[in-house]
């Protein structure tokens, strides 16, 4: 079987979680035998969209994993970052025929929720590993 190359893209912001976030799907990675070719940190959630824009050209990236928390504040700040990036990770996903996984927790979390959901990371993997075997079965 073909090999999977994993791009992964990360928001530093809330940095306690998503580092652990992105070691998790590494491992996942690892564990399921994907290959992860590039870890891309960004500043925060709203800063994933372009760099998956620039990581789905590669022709060694099959499918990219984006992880983030959105943690509530006092403002609705966090639902309109959360749903513009989720909006455009999947408008970039359809456009270039690659599968893009949303690990992004949020909106309307609390930081202990952020920190419970960090097994979210396995999930956004094993769906952009699982979405790449089923689009090589279709084509």
């Amino acid at each position: 079987m073909e090999k999977i190359n994993i791009g992964i893209v990360a928001s530093e912001f809330n940095y306690d979680i998503t580092f652990a976030m992105v070691e998790l799907a590494k491992e996942h990675a690892k564990f399921l035998e994907a290959h992860v070719v590039n870890v891309v940190k960004v500043p925060g959630v709203f800063d994933i969209p372009l760099a998956v824009k620039k990581l789905i050209s590669r022709k060694d990236v099959d499918c990219i994993v984006t992880l983030g928390a959105v943690i509530e504040g006092q403002t609705e700040h966090d639902e309109v970052v959360a749903q513009h990036a989720a909006r455009k990770i999947i408008d970039l996903s359809l456009e270039h025929n690659k599968p893009v996984s949303l690990g992004i927790t949020g909106p309307g979390m609390s930081r202990l929720e952020a920190q419970t959901r960090v097994e979210y990371a396995k999930h956004a993997v094993e769906t952009a590993v699982k979405m790449v075997k089923r689009m090589r079965e279709v084509a």
